[in-house]
């Protein structure tokens, strides 16, 4: 059936096929141990690697720490701090304004983004399936809705494209200009500091007029539309946004400020290598202190580390949770067992996966920290001395 409430389409298709038989799930499930093996040995070198990099980009920190020079003027550059990290804060300056001749627009930042929609039909699956005189039937319910995308979405991929079919392109495209050079008083920053200004926010379009006769402004956007209120599937709407605002405007204000901390080479701010094999090229927006900006390194640090170690621990239990999907297999015919089969598997992937990942951890940490180390490979017991607790004792004969 087809229905259309508003901008919003709806239809049903049921699929049915025969309920696979012992062998081709046997078949199946010996795919899955596979890609599960690959999963879990994928894991350990995650986890391993993860320790590795934590330690290293922490004692470079510590090292950056003991050997950064903070910069008595930013508009001076003195011989005797060349080759040495150095800090510095202060505003950000630009030789000159970026342009969108296009649509008329101007302003002093480091980056200027123009991002363009389209309206086009976007479409939904909900399925559910079910088993009904010995098939196993899918129904899938497809839903249309008009929005806006940033990407061209491929309306030939649709199960009903007749009614909703999209443009294959769009005749405007989004980029984002980078300033050639930006300062922070008399020093230039490199390619990678400048890549560090992303803050953007949206620029206000208010004070601008339309551009051209088929382009209308309506609040911070302009539309390619003859209707910006009722748009149909085709038409774009364009925004533009921009980081690191580096002169006066009297609109957004003052320059930004921005804290950094790199090697001095002449009047460049270039990374610098530490004895630990890892580089410092370090920016922050706002007038930040020293001890503030590797603060907050270390705390990205290990924002990043538990995040890799929670990844690598999800990709082990996954991989084992795979490998012993063939135990389920073989007792799916007994509801009964088959309920309990999963829930001791899930048990057992996640007993092991935890303390596999602890003991994986310790290791990467023995080369560097030895006492935790063993306290780490301590700890990964205890998920496995639970398990065996909560194991009923065999009655006495």
């Amino acid at each position: 059936q087809f229905s259309d409430t508003g901008s919003r389409r709806e239809h049903v298709k049921i699929t049915s096929e025969s309920k696979p038989g012992f062998l081709e799930r046997l078949s199946e499930t010996s795919g899955g141990m596979l890609m599960g093996l690959v999963t879990f040995l994928l894991s350990f070198y995650l986890l391993f690697t993860n320790e590795g990099r934590a330690l290293r980009t922490a004692k470079s920190l510590d090292e950056g720490l003991s050997l950064v020079i903070p910069l008595d003027s930013i508009h001076r550059v003195s011989q005797q701090n060349e080759g040495k990290l150095v800090h510095l804060a202060g505003a950000l300056s630009t030789s000159k304004p970026l342009f969108d001749p296009s649509y008329g627009l101007s302003i002093q930042a480091v980056k200027l983004k123009r991002h363009v929609e389209m309206y086009q039909w976007v479409e939904y699956e909900d399925s559910t399936e079910y088993e009904e005189n010995g098939e196993i039937k899918k129904e899938t319910k497809y839903s249309y809705n008009t929005e806006w995308k940033s990407e061209v979405v491929n309306s030939k991929n649709f199960d009903r494209e007749i009614g909703h079919k999209n443009p294959s392109a769009m005749a405007v495209e989004s980029f984002t200009a980078v300033s050639p050079n930006v300062q922070v008083g008399s020093f230039f920053l490199s390619k990678g500091l400048v890549d560090k200004i992303d803050n953007f926010k949206q620029l206000s379009l208010s004070n601008l007029e339309d551009p051209h006769a088929d382009v209308t402004r309506g609040g911070d956007y302009f539309y390619h539309s003859e209707n910006p209120r009722r748009p149909e599937v085709g038409d774009l709407r364009v925004s533009f946004f921009y980081a690191g605002l580096s002169g006066e405007d009297p609109h957004l204000g003052s320059a930004d400020m921005v804290s950094v901390i790199a090697r001095q080479q002449g009047n460049q701010l270039v990374p610098y290598h530490t004895k630990s094999g890892d580089i410092l090229q370090i920016l922050y927006p706002g007038d930040l202190t020293v001890e503030e900006v590797f603060q907050k390194e270390h705390e990205s640090n290990t924002m990043k580390t538990w995040a890799l170690r929670a990844a690598g621990w999800l990709a082990m239990f996954v991989g084992i949770s795979l490998m012993t999907r063939i135990f389920y297999t073989l007792v799916d015919w007994f509801p009964v067992v088959r309920d309990l089969v999963n829930i001791g598997l899930k048990a057992f992937a996640f007993c092991v996966a935890s303390s596999l990942s602890l003991l994986t951890i310790s290791i990467g940490w023995l080369f560097y920290r030895p006492l935790w180390a063993v306290l780490i490979a301590c700890l990964s017991l205890v998920p496995i001395v639970v398990a065996k607790s909560r194991v009923p004792p065999k009655k006495q004969q």
